[in-house]
């Protein structure tokens, strides 16, 4: 048996999977924005989103973890060519793309909070899932701050 249960390789795979994602998504809702600000912060959470994958794929490997290739998910793809096409037919692009935002942040959340509540995790891990959680969390207040300004 490996580091973990099937299930739970299965779950950290694609937690990085979706943060893999996310550091996608954030570049493509960047390219959309005319706002310095906002993408100032899209930039830096992509940057962060990445981090996210380097740290969780390292960690795991490290502790003898095989961790899947990843080149994105089909959900991502389709979830980022809606951004695209949002921002193309929108009359208020940044208003617009920071929904979308804040929307897959809360996933994020959503899916760190089901690993963490339901997987038998080593305290490295979960150490690290946490610090994430965390990092998605701030993002997503920033993210209703910002929608809230504009």
């Amino acid at each position: 048996m490996g580091l973990f249960d099937e299930k739970t390789e299965n779950k950290l795979n694609d937690l990085i999977e979706k943060a893999y994602d996310a550091e996608k998504g954030f570049k493509t809702v960047a390219d959309h924005v005319d706002n310095p600000r906002l993408k100032t912060f899209f930039n830096e959470k992509a940057r962060e989103r990445g981090g996210h994958v380097n740290d969780l794929t390292n960690t795991l490997r490290k502790k003898g973890m095989e961790v899947n290739q990843h080149d994105g998910s089909i959900s991502g793809s389709l979830h980022r060519a809606w951004i695209d096409t949002k921002a193309f037919f929108s009359m208020d692009d940044d208003e617009s793309m920071l929904e979308e935002v804040r929307n897959g942040e809360k996933q994020a959340i959503d899916d760190y909070d089901d690993i963490l509540n339901n997987y038998d995790l080593n305290p490295t891990i979960r150490e690290l899932l946490l610090k994430q959680k965390s990092e998605i969390q701030a993002s997503y207040n920033k993210a209703n701050y910002l929608e809230g300004i504009h």
